[in-house]
């Protein structure tokens, strides 16, 4: 019997002057332990007239994670922070009771044409956390951890699994996996996983009981403890999950709440613009009008 879930394909979806592929939320499977939303962006070869602008927008009840595989992006927030993102940097900003922030291509890179593809996750907070003061993490591609098993080179680039700690400042217990190999290789890493546990495809593809996955899918575990696949040759996959948490999560637009009063809060609070503003910006996004 198959030890896959779930399948989810990637759906096309608009964040503004931006399109990216939807993993997460999916109608069937609203999270996979903490993690609550997935979006794969590009690869977008964008002209020297188009660039990614996001002007600043809320988050609470969760941490935000970055992951550039091409391209740069200028995150500002409502903390202060300033800095560039670049490929294999993790950028880790945990929103709490809330926090605004901004997404632009750097003004170097405005009038150029440049790529952009990389991971845009978000990760739920534990509930008695859900409020705590925000707070901003920068990690540099040679902090995290990086090793070769089998010939398959692994990169931790969140959390805590198979003996290695990211630096990477969670709050719950869970991994974000990057898995690469050049030749066909068996893997077979469930004793080591724990939780809710899923596969993204990047490129190349996976073989499981006879059945092969290739890039844009993702794949739910039924248990992380039987987690065994075949990895072809020039592949890359990210492996991702924790705990779950035992109440729901409610998510609306950029706010992931244990409560609805929590989220209408939030919704109340930046209508009247009362989130601490993002030093340097005078555009907002506005609340958008749908039910949770």
């Amino acid at each position: 019997m198959s030890n896959i879930k779930l399948i989810i394909e990637e759906r096309p979806s608009d964040i503004g002057n931006f399109m990216v592929g939807r993993l997460l939320p999916f109608r069937e499977k609203r999270m996979v332990g903490p993690f609550s939303f997935i979006d794969h962006m590009g690869p977008a070869l964008m002209s020297d007239h188009i660039n990614l602008d996001i002007p600043p927008h809320p988050h609470i009840g969760l941490s935000t994670l970055t992951y550039l595989f091409e391209g740069a992006i200028m995150h500002k927030d409502s903390l202060g922070t300033s800095v560039e993102i670049k490929p294999g940097q993790v950028n880790w900003m945990t929103s709490g009771k809330g926090i605004a922030h901004s997404e632009r291509t750097p003004e170097y890179l405005r009038h150029t044409n440049k790529m952009l593809h990389g991971l845009q996750i978000w990760v739920a907070l534990p509930k008695d956390l859900e409020q705590m003061e925000p707070e901003f993490f920068h990690a540099d591609a040679d902090q995290l951890p990086v090793w070769e098993e089998n010939g398959v080179q692994y990169k931790l680039i969140a959390g805590e699994v198979f003996g290695h700690q990211s630096p990477i400042p969670v709050y719950s217990p869970l991994y974000l996996l990057e898995l690469k190999s050049t030749s066909k290789t068996n893997v077979k890493i469930g004793d080591q996983l724990f939780g809710e546990s899923g596969i993204y495809i990047l490129e190349g593809g996976v073989e499981s009981e006879g059945n092969t996955f290739g890039p844009k899918q993702l794949l739910v575990a039924k248990e992380s403890s039987l987690c065994e696949f075949t990895l072809l040759a020039n592949s890359t996959i990210y492996i991702f999950g924790g705990e779950p948490f035992p109440e729901e999560r409610f998510i609306y637009w950029n706010f992931v709440a244990t409560s609805k009063e929590l989220i209408e809060a939030a919704k109340t609070k930046w209508l009247a613009q009362e989130f601490d503003p993002v030093p340097g910006e005078t555009e907002f996004v506005p609340l958008p009008e749908r039910k949770i």
